[in-house]
């Protein structure tokens, strides 16, 4: 069953690859990092952003899918007049 909801958040985000998104994670010692930029690319495991250059001080990131299950990263997909949050429905 994890890995089918898993498998529906690869999913759902190889539908947004090239699209902008805001990541908020968990940066440990109740931190919470935020950054903003481009959905690269989609692997089987983890899924890649590219960073805003003028905002990081490095390029790329990339988070598993287990990331966002656990709600380490919350991830919302920017578009020009709307924001979109993926989130999974509790079945």
């Amino acid at each position: 069953m994890a890995r089918n909801t898993l498998h529906d958040i690869k999913r759902s985000l190889d539908s947004h690859i090239g699209e902008r998104i805001l990541l908020r994670a968990n940066g440990g010692r109740r931190k919470t990092v935020e950054r903003s930029g481009v959905l690269e690319e989609t692997y089987p495991s983890v899924f890649i952003v590219k960073l805003d250059e003028d905002k990081h001080s490095f390029e790329r990131v990339s988070y598993s899918y287990a990331d966002i299950l656990t709600e380490t990263v919350e991830l919302t997909i920017c578009r020009s007049d709307e924001n979109i949050r993926i989130a999974l429905e509790q079945q």
